[in-house]
């Protein structure tokens, strides 16, 4: 099977710096043409933690639909403010775990289960020492999820590519290019690692005028080809 998976840090929908405007997000999704999705940054982070994403405007503009899953709050989209948007078709089978993390604010990572791929989002805190920490936790989890084919991809919020990234030393890191800050992108923040059951066919960032103003991040994507037998999917 082959899939193209992206990841996106939203910014609660507020381009760099306002307003609000979710839509110009959609689009961009929906311009990617990707199977799934990781989100961050999809609900606001005060209070009660409302969607920032308006989870009625999701399947009419880009086709997907988020994982069902129980959220942070009665009007949260996400997980500490993660989601994972995919195909119907591959929603139907998929399942998910909810990650708590170490560190120094609250985070938390999603693994999605689907089509014989154990997908872990995140969005790694500010702080390298809980970076670190919360890297190793996160491997230490893989480890134990049925399934050879294991994918990371988020917002690493690391800028450097020698230091901090030392727990996935079993992993193939992939940093597609340059996606922060979004108007003038500098830094290789958000990336992906995958283990030796995932075959890596292309990957990119979604540079264009409307990425540039939807987010303070640009997105990227992975093309993947997966192996042929899909192990048992973990309970969610």
């Amino acid at each position: 099977m082959k899939l193209r998976v992206a990841s996106y840090n939203l910014h609660k929908g507020r381009g760099l710096t306002g307003p609000h405007a979710p839509e110009r997000n959609l689009e961009v999704i929906a311009g990617m043409g990707a199977d799934i999705v990781a989100l961050q940054e999809v609900d606001f982070r005060f209070g009660a933690r409302p969607e920032a994403l308006p989870r009625k405007l999701i399947r009419e503009m880009t086709g997907l639909v988020p994982v069902q899953m129980r959220t942070t709050g009665e009007t949260s989209l996400g997980w500490h403010g993660q989601q994972v948007l995919m195909r119907p078709d591959l929603a139907e089978t998929a399942s998910i775990r909810r990650l708590p993390l170490p560190g120094i604010e609250p985070r938390g990572a999603l693994a999605v289960r689907v089509a014989g791929l154990t997908l872990i989002g995140v969005h790694l805190g500010l702080a390298r020492s809980s970076r670190r920490a919360q890297l190793a936790r996160l491997i230490a989890k893989a480890s134990r999820l049925s399934g050879d084919a294991v994918m990371l991809m988020g917002d690493f919020n690391e800028w450097r590519d020698d230091r901090g990234l030392e727990a996935l030393n079993t992993l193939h890191i992939i940093a597609p290019g340059p996606s922060y800050p979004a108007p003038m992108p500098r830094l290789r923040l958000d990336r992906v690692a995958v283990s030796q059951g995932v075959e890596v066919l292309s990957t990119g960032v979604e540079d264009n005028r409307l990425a540039r103003q939807a987010s303070d991040h640009l997105p990227i994507w992975i093309e993947i080809r997966l192996p042929a037998a899909a192990p048992e999917a973990f309970a969610g």
